[in-house]
Order: structure tokens, then sequence, then C-alpha cells
């Protein structure tokens, strides 16, 4: 069942379900709730959990409002068959007097590695009405200790040199030697001895790997496992192959490509980076479950068989070249017999820990034909598909034995109309050598690049003319690839320009959710950390990424230096020397270490990920303590990429220690609060302590209290001011008033960068300013979304100028994704709530926007608001999740202008008028859906 359905259908109560209910009465009470959407540690029935107690949700939906859970009955057992007459054999929680239907922990006997466990629920209303049992979930373990791999090995083709082995690079440095390396075939033959009852795989290839079993590709991930620092850990990844498997002859066959893990240092192609944790290599466990209750094991060890295979080079940065000729038909099926010998692979030694992919995979989404195709020069080819974004082609041709054709992609064109790398990583290209048998179709494996135009060299389009017979392309594809976080978010208004905004962001978020939150496809690609926290709330708004921010928090963990000190770039891949330590010493950017998880827990309901990191929480409040003089703290990147009179980079208009010291304020007073919730008090108190310190040497370094502007008066200097509470309550509408007026002293322009944007939207949000937002964003004619949009971006560019010298799918200025949700459309999680249990549906009528809709799936269920300007006044419809509350807030200038479903308000004993004032009444309403109407406002 998928997470995310359109508003309409998320509206319609759900029926009761009867008979469909395993182990469910034949009938349910009149109006009970019904639970379903049964979710562990955030996923559909998951594989490999790892987690000694897992969390479990549940989604509620009820035919009557102000709905709310007052009790729950979860039933686990290991037996489906138990499960169906209501016997929970593992755990039983009897009644449970609880509101909770999300992350509640499993509190059963200890959990068994690779064992399936089925679970339902049953749940109680605040009548004390119960549901009817839900349809059962499971969840399958994963490999829990070293102990479960059951004496797997690491295997391998080759092993890289101890001398070559370089797991934390300096950016620059020259290479100490050239050369590609083999990207190697495993296999190895078994038996399936009776019938299965279950098959899993549990499979970690580095750097990826394409699993296959008997001939065919095993599930439809793109780029497994996640990327890791991988001199620490690395992640394994589980399958359920069951329905891959027969009695008798089985082979199971494995593709390594280098990925992040190898970097392979080519003349010619593309490096950014010059990681090498060693050559490709594999562990795996599969596990074959029988019907009778016995269990065998087929894993990596010394019998297994390799060879060199059909992909001939593969670079996360340099592209991918595959000799169809070299292929080998049925190496992945029983009975292969190679023309020429395999070698036994090599025991290698792998990475010391092992965690289960708790993230969503890498798949291919959205597909692309060609736009255009042009000859710029003859006998060259360039392929128009779009659109810019994250991914791969698939090419289908026909030609002879040993022709090769090349494709180039690009985000830009040339002067010459040829496509142009020459900002986004060059020379990047994938080649295709062809077998010379009938239509070809390939498409490659381990690599991918952000692009929009594909250049073609050694091939012809179909239908045109091909004087020299080169090979004949009949097709070229382009396949998008992301993260497959579940979207949960819907936008529109009647602005075409701010749709067309919402469509421009959400292409750099999808092309930059990989295995991290990526800067940017193609260049990089890689986890900086400052959008975590910054482009957080707008990524989350559309996508599920619960479980991806619980795997890069644990990146921060992992790549968290001795000294507390936090990377900018998490997996740290590389150590960036030019300007000293300031790619790698930003308070902005490290701060994600203490952002991430409390914002994780604030939209997702996720404490465990606080305590899990609290401790790395404190290490780096202490090493910023460190590098603070006088609580002021100056180092790093400041407000990157604002508009300034120089090219962009190094913060221009904010002087360096405004947003440091700042985000190192609100890191404290952060940290005090998670302590608080934590229940560490002496905690608290030291943190608030220091806060209020760094408080006052703030205000005494950069606020003027004669002008009231903070430092240069710029509009990411006096934003983050007001939105980390460091301006004085006295000061605050005097200091806002200013940022304003520079706004529009400015014609409504911007000049805050990657760290200040998000803030002065924030802030003028907060201050019922969204008229500022939108004149800010309204216009095409300067630097700013729309001027993107202008200048033919499909895709959010690195600057704000879309300048075709930077990145042009890059994911760190999307701020106004958050604003377009939560304040014009008006979903906004209500102060202190936690995973929406608490919402406000405030939408900011302004300009000529005349509607509005937006959509989210939260933790517990759909919100919907839509709203429209009407000649009768306004309209709004409302929906809210059973077991939450909200405020609905609604221009009026009295409750009695104000009508729900066509009656007064004095008609709905269900809603309560919390007060008119401003030009708005608030109304608390509970869960149900909510149509309101206000007269115009006098």
């Amino acid at each position: 069942m998928p997470r995310f359905r359109p508003l309409v259908a998320a509206l319609r109560p759900l029926p009761l379900l009867a008979g469909a209910l395993l182990g469910g009465p034949t009938t349910a009470w009149a109006g009970a709730p019904t639970a379903g959407n049964l979710r562990c540690g955030y996923r559909l029935s998951p594989l490999g959990v790892q987690q000694a107690a897992p969390n479990l949700s549940w989604e509620l939906t009820a035919d009557h409002r102000n709905a709310r859970q007052s009790a729950y009955r979860v039933l686990v057992a290991d037996d489906e068959q138990l499960l169906r007459r209501n016997v929970g054999n593992v755990w039983d929680s009897q009644k449970q007097a609880s509101a909770a239907s999300i992350q509640v922990p499993y509190a059963g006997p200890a959990l068994q590695a690779t064992k399936t466990y089925y679970w339902k629920v049953m749940v109680w209303d605040e009548r004390q009405q119960a549901s009817a049992w839900s349809p059962a979930a499971r969840w399958q373990m994963g490999l829990l200790t070293a102990a479960d791999w059951r004496g797997a090995q690491w295997i391998a083709y080759d092993q890289l040199p101890a001398e070559h082995v370089t797991v934390l690079p300096v950016d620059g440095k020259k290479d100490m030697y050239q050369g590609s390396n083999v990207l190697p075939l495993l296999r190895k033959d078994f038996r399936v001895a009776k019938k299965l009852r279950r098959a899993t795989a549990y499979v970690c290839g580095l750097g990826q790997f394409e699993l296959r079993l008997n001939g065919q590709k095993v599930g439809d991930h793109f780029l497994d496992p996640a990327w890791t620092k991988y001199d620490r850990h690395a992640q394994y990844v589980s399958f359920d192959v069951t329905e891959q498997l027969r009695k008798g002859d089985n082979a199971v066959g494995v593709m390594l490509g280098n990925g992040f893990y190898y970097v392979p240092p080519v003349k010619g192609r593309y490096r950014k980076l010059k990681t090498a944790f060693g050559y490709p290599k594999l562990l795996c466990r599969f596990v074959l479950d029988y019907t009778d209750g016995t269990q065998e094991n087929v894993v990596s060890d010394a019998s297994w068989q390799t060879t060199a295979g059909p992909v001939t080079f593969s670079s996360i940065y340099g592209g991918e070249d595959y000799d169809a000729r070299k292929e080998q038909p049925g190496w992945d099926a029983p009975r292969f017999r190679p023309a020429q010998p395999w070698k036994p692979v090599l025991l290698v030694d792998g990475p010391a820990r092992l965690d289960a992919e708790q993230a969503e995979p890498l798949k291919v989404h959205e597909t692309f034909q060609p736009k255009q195709i042009s000859q710029p020069q003859p006998g060259r080819f360039v392929y128009d598909f779009g659109q810019n974004a994250s991914g791969i082609v698939e090419l289908r041709v026909q030609g002879r034995a040993g022709d090769t054709v090349r494709l180039a992609p690009a985000e830009l064109l040339g002067p010459d109309k040829l496509v142009s790398q020459k900002n986004s990583g060059r020379p990047y290209y994938f080649t295709y050598v062809l077998r010379g048998a009938g239509v070809e179709t390939w498409r490659p494996r381990f690599s991918y690049y952000g692009f929009r135009y594909v250049q073609l060299d050694g091939g012809v389009p179909a239908g045109e003319a091909n004087a020299k017979s080169r090979p004949t392309v009949l097709g070229l594809t382009m396949l998008h690839t992301r993260n497959a976080a579940p979207p949960v978010g819907t936008f529109s208004s009647s602005s075409p320009l701010l749709n067309q905004t919402n469509t421009l962001i959400d292409w750099a978020v999808k092309s930059n959710m990989a295995s991290v939150f990526t800067d940017c496809p193609h260049r990089e690609k890689l986890g900086w950390q400052e959008q975590n926290h910054l482009m957080g709330a707008s990524i989350r708004y559309g996508y599920d990424i619960a479980a991806l921010c619980r795997k890069v928090i644990r990146d921060l963990q992992v790549s968290q230096l001795e000294n507390g000190l936090i990377p900018e770039i998490a997996p740290e891949f590389v150590k960036f020397e030019w300007g000293g330590d300031m790619f790698r010493d930003s308070p902005e950017w490290g701060s994600s270490a203490i952002l991430l998880p409390w914002y994780a827990y604030q939209w997702y309901g996720d404490r465990q990920a606080l305590v899990e990191s609290y401790p790395m929480m404190q290490r780096y409040a202490a090493y910023l303590a460190t590098k603070a003089n006088g609580h002021i703290l100056t180092q790093g990147l400041g407000d990157w990429y604002d508009l300034g009179p120089k090219p962009p980079g190094v913060s221009q208009l904010t002087p360096m220690g405004v947003t440091g010291t700042a985000i190192y304020y609100y890191d404290l007073v952060t940290l005090s609060d998670i302590a608080r919730l934590l229940g560490k008090a002496d905690d608290a108190a030291k943190y608030a302590q220091l806060a209020a310190e760094v408080r006052t040497a703030f205000n005494a370094k950069f606020f003027n209290p004669t002008t009231k502007q903070y430092a240069s008066g710029s509009q990411a200097a006096n934003a983050v001011a007001v939105y980390m509470g460091l301006v004085e309550p006295q000061h605050k509408a005097a200091v806002i008033d200013n940022l304003v007026q520079d706004i529009r002293q400015r014609n409504n322009a911007l000049t805050a960068g990657d760290i200040g944007y998000r803030y002065v939207l924030r802030v003028l949000e907060d201050a019922g300013r969204s008229d500022v937002i939108y004149a800010m964003n309204s216009r095409a004619d300067v630097p700013g979304y729309g001027y993107q949009l202008a200048q033919g971006a499909t895709a959010l560019t690195e600057s704000w100028a879309a300048l075709p010298t930077v990145s042009n799918n890059h994911l760190m200025l999307g701020h106004l994704q958050e604003w377009l949700y939560g304040g014009l459309a008006g979903i906004r999680p209500a102060a202190g709530s936690v995973a929406f249990n608490q919402i406000d549906i405030r939408p900011e009528p302004v300009g000529d926007v005349t509607s509005a809709r937006a959509t989210h799936l939260s933790p517990y269920g759909p919100i919907g608001s839509e709203w429209q300007k009407t000649a009768a006044g306004f309209e709004l419809t409302a929906t809210i999740p059973v077991g939450t509350t909200a405020t609905v807030y609604l221009p009026a200038s009295s409750a009695a202008t104000i009508t729900e479903s066509g009656q007064p308000l004095s008609q709905h004993p269900e809603l309560r008028l919390l007060g008119v004032e401003g030009g708005r009444a608030r109304i608390a309403v509970g869960s149900g859906t909510y149509r309101f109407a206000a007269q115009p406002l006098e």
C-alpha cells in the first residue's frame, strides 16, 4: 500500500473491513476507527530490520470528527496462522491506555536474526469503541551480529596494494599511478534441496553491486548499497528471493562496480575525488528456509569463481564503458560452462562493521524521450530531453561487432551547440561496444550524471543519412534515478510562476536524493551538510525521508573526528585544503549534527535519533567552544553564495562570524531542549547558561543599538539574529523592519545566500509579511527563481543568477518550497508539535494569488489545505488526521461571517472559536474534513 494518496482519496472514509482482516471479527462497531498502513521503522513490511526493539506505527481513519485513539493492543507472532487466530505468541502488548500510534517500541522477547514476524493492531477510540483487527503486516530481521553471517567471507577478483589505499584523499594532490581496475563477475552454483518457505539474500558488494539469480536481475535497485565511510562501516541490502529460486540446481551471480569505494585514476576521465578504499569485493549470505522447518545457508567463500566482466571501466565521476563482446551468456545460470576458465576468488578484508540498509534504495523513476535531435556538426548528434535531472541513458542500437558508440551527457550546450561539461565535471561519458547480434539494449549500471542533453558520437539516429554505415541508434531514453523515498506532498496554486518554481525546486530535490542528499548530481555528488537542516523542511513536505535522515545521521556519527569536529561533508570522502579549513570546519554545515536529529524528532517523532546522537552533539558543542574567541566563531564559509558585487562564493555581504556564531547559539539552545527532553537536567542548564553567554557576546559585537542593524545590516545578518532568538524583545520589530526596508529598497530583490535565505523567509512569514516573500519571488527580472526560469532552467541552479559557470542542478537554495506548503497553502506544524500531532492551518492569501492547495501525508495521516478567493469571500477546506488537533486561521472580521459546511459556527459544537483579532479568526478543530467560508473583510 503506497504511503501517498491523492487528497480526494485520502479524505474518503475507508470502508470497514470484515473478512479481509486477518483474525478479525465478522463485523465491527458502527463508527469504530480503522487502523491501517502498518509500518515498522518507517517502512511497509521491511526486510533486514536491525533494531533490537523496532518502532511500530499505524494510521487511523474514522467516520466522525474529533476522533482519537485512547488505547491499542499489538499482537506479534512468528507464525502467520497463529496471528490469524489472534494469538501473539511472540508479544501481546495487552490493551494499553495510550494515544500513541507512531513510534511504538516493540517490547517483547529478544528478536532473532533473519526471522520473520507478523503483527497487527486493534485500537479503541475516544468513546472506547474498539476497531476490528488491522490487516496483518510483517517485518523480517536482518543480521544482528558478526556471527549471524555464518562464516561468510569477503571475496574479490583482485586486491589493491596497501600502499595505494587512500581513505581520505586531499583535494588537488597528484596521483601516484595511473590505470584502471577489473570490474569482476562472481558466481556460485548451489542446490535447493526441498520446498522453500522463504529465501532471503543479505548482500554487501563494494562499491556497488548487481545481484542476479538464475539468469535474472534481483529487484529493481540502482547503485546498491548506500554510500558510507567505508573504512569504518558499510551497509548490506536484503532481498526476498523466494520466487527466483527453484528446487534443484540454482546459480547466483554478482557484478561489482567501483562507486565511491574506488575511483580509478584513468587519464582522460573526470575524477573529482581519489578515494581508494580497495578494489571491489563481496560479502553475502543466502538463507534458505524450508517448509519443514530446516534451514540452509549459501555464503561467500573460497568456493566462488570470478572473472573479468563486460564492464571495462566504471567511475562514479568518469562514466562507464561496456564491451558487449565480453559477455558470457549463461554466466549467472546453473550448469554454466565457460569458454575460458574462471579463477578462484581471493579472500580479502572488508569493513569491520556492517549495518542493514534501512533507507530506501535508488531506483529508476521518470523516463524521458528526446524532444529534439540536432546535428551541430557532421556526424555528431545532440539529443535534448527537455529536463535537467539525475540519471542514466538506455541505448537501443544495431550494428557490427566492435562498433563503438560514445554518449556524453551534459546540463548545457556550448556556443557550438555541442554538449558542454565545463562546469559539471569533464570528461564524463558512456561507451558501448557492440557484439553485433541484432538489436542490442544497454544501460549503465554503476554510474550516473546530471544532464538534459546527450551527445552521440560513433552512431547515427535511425532515419538520418548514414553513408559510413555507422551503428544505427534505434532509441535513446533518459532514465531519471533517485532515492525511492515515497512522495508525500503536493502543491499547486493559481500562480503559474509559483507552480513552476515549485517544480524547479522539486527537480533539484529529486536529482539530489541519493544515498545522501547530494549538492549536485554530476561534478561532486557529495553530502554537504548545511542543506540537510536548511532544506530539510522543504524536502520533508514533499517526500518521506525519515529513513534517509537516519542514514545521514549515521554518516555524521561515523564521520565525526576525534576532536569533535563534524566535517562539512559526510561521508567525508575528501579533505579540501583550499582556503585552509574553511571547507571542512564551518559551523553552519557541521551543525547538522545537532539540528538534523532534532528536526527528525519534531517531524517524525524519532526520539531514538536524539538518544543515539546525543554523545555526538555534546562532542560537537564542546569542539565549537574550543574554537570560539570570546564566544564568537569566525571560521568557515558564512552566507555562502550570497548576491554580492563579486562572483558567488564565500559570504560577501555578511561579515564572517555572524551566521557562524548565530547558529552556535541556536545549537546550544536546541541542545538544552534535547537534554531536557532526555531527562538530563544538569546538561540542559549548562547549555542554556552557555547559550546566554554567547547571546550577550553576539549582541555586543554585532548589534548597533542606534540603527537597530546587525553587522553590515545585510538581509542574512538581520534575519539570522531574529530567527535564532538573539534579538532583545524590545528591538525585534525594528530589526524586522530593517530587513523589510532593505528588500523594498532593492525593489523587492533578495541578496541572502545558502545560509541566510531560509531565515529571511522564516522571519518574514512569522512576522506576517508573506506579502514581502511574494513580492521577492513573483518576478523574473532579477536573480531568483523566476529569473532562473526565464533563463531556461528546468532544475534549481547553484547560483541565483543561473550562471552557466556553475552547477545548473543544485539543491541548496530551494527554501521557498517550505513557504509554498507552510505559508501560501498554510500547512504548518504548530509550535511544540511532534510529528504533526498539533497543526496550524494558516494560509497566506497574498498578492494576486486567488487559490492554493497542498497536501501532506504526515506520520498520523493526510493533511490538506485548499483555499480560494471567491466573489462571496474566502473558502477553505482543511483535512486533519485522526489523533491530531489543529488551529485553523481564517481571514474574517467577526465570527458571525464564518460558516462551516454552510452552517454558522454556532451550529457546530465540535468547533471552538478561539478569538478574532488582526483580521483573522482562530478556530480549534479535531480530526475530520472541514469546509469553511468567510465573508470578505470590511
